[in-house]
């Protein structure tokens, strides 16, 4: 199998690689968080690189690519910790160039291509752990249309989001709707989440809404799992530049007269975290190239490829801190927001015990070395 990436692909990672080191620095990233963790400016940058049109067709203003692409841009975005939500702008474009009818894809696939509309997805609910399947959001048919009745948390970006998608159950199917943010009846209370980015608990309250799908289990499913592929790439971007701040910091600090990256002890410990790198790395690929895979097998894919990068960024975040000492938990140091950045990431979409219970399920009476 061919791991080599084209030359278009590589050009996509030049052009986010270089964006992200010379326009989105750590010291802008912190003025982000202080701001409310959310920048249409910096949104806009990233629109102008094309990156939120990845997922859409070219006949809808996008670039008709697809999961490498995506990956090969969230790893370099995962460098520099961007706060700006590029993951829910791939899975909701995914969705609705899927899903959607003709209306609601000429209404908004353009405008998410082209930056001047953020979509997000809005699923999460009290009590649901990770569960995408429960859902206590309903939707009715009334006379001047769709309504939604719901509580949804941990929305990402949910109160500056031009719109939502939104699961509901209708009479006991889980249907999709599309909500404006101008839309009565819904409220948000945003907030800055533990890494610095913007969240929301948003409500809705009979408000008006558009039917995109009465296969919401499926869409949700696969939109979940394109979150996952990409917060997997997002995360070994981030355990990267974590493992390199770590190796300059050992470079440079000394013990006894001499630099702790000369004690064989160290040293195993970083290529301990490596190796783990790598492991993780392995395992985004494999995510990636199994998002076009039918829906049992993607599924399965995605849980094992979470159980790996939870197990990864949990080993590579703890011993960078262990390795720089007292100053790698200072808020002042920028290694504390990569640290902080890889425990978020590890709970994001399932952390890793919940995976872990999803591989089990998965297993054959076969498996094993017995089989």
């Amino acid at each position: 199998m061919d791991f080599d990436f084209t030359d278009d692909q590589e050009q996509l990672r030049d052009a986010a690689r270089k964006w992200v080191e010379k326009g989105y620095g750590f010291d802008r990233r912190r003025a982000i968080t202080k701001a409310g963790g959310f920048s249409r400016e910096a949104y806009g940058e990233l629109a102008a690189l094309g990156l939120t049109s990845l997922y859409i067709p070219e006949s809808d203003g996008g670039l008709g690519m697809g999961p490498t692409e995506g990956m090969v841009v969230m790893e370099e975005l995962g460098r520099g910790m961007v706060l700006e939500p590029l993951v829910q702008t791939l899975m909701a474009s995914a969705v609705l160039a899927a899903h959607a009818p003709s209306a609601v894809k000429a209404a908004w696939l353009p405008r998410m291509a082209d930056g001047s509309a953020l979509v997000v997805l809005a699923w999460q609910e009290r009590a649901a752990r990770y569960n995408f399947k429960k859902c206590e959001a309903k939707a009715a048919l009334q006379q001047q249309g769709w309504t939604l009745d719901a509580t949804k948390s941990i929305v990402i970006a949910g109160d500056h989001a031009d719109a939502l998608l939104v699961p509901a159950m209708l009479d006991g199917v889980m249907a999709l709707f599309l909500v404006e943010r101008t839309a009565a009846g819904l409220k948000s209370r945003g907030y800055v989440t533990q890494d610095g980015a913007r969240a929301a608990e948003v409500t809705f309250d009979n408000a008006p809404a558009t039917l995109v799908t009465l296969g919401g289990l499926n869409a949700l499913a696969h939109a979940i799992d394109i979150g996952i592929a990409a917060t997997c790439a997002e995360a070994v971007g981030v355990m990267d530049k974590t493992l390199a701040l770590t190796v300059a910091y050992m470079n440079t600090r000394k013990q006894f007269g001499v630099p702790i990256s000369s004690f064989q002890a160290l040293r195993h410990r970083v290529a301990d975290m490596k190796m783990q790198l790598e492991l993780a790395r392995s395992m985004s690929f494999y995510a990636t190239l199994k998002l076009n895979a039918p829906a049992a097998e993607r599924s399965v894919a995605m849980a094992r490829a979470k159980y790996q990068l939870g197990v990864s960024m949990r080993f590579v975040g703890q011993q960078a801190v262990q390795l720089h000492g007292g100053i790698g938990v200072t808020d002042d140091y920028i290694l504390s927001h990569y640290f902080k950045k890889l425990t978020q990431l590890e709970m994001t979409f399932g952390d890793t015990s919940h995976h872990l219970g999803e591989v089990s399920s998965c297993m054959q009476d076969t498996a094993g070395v017995f089989a």
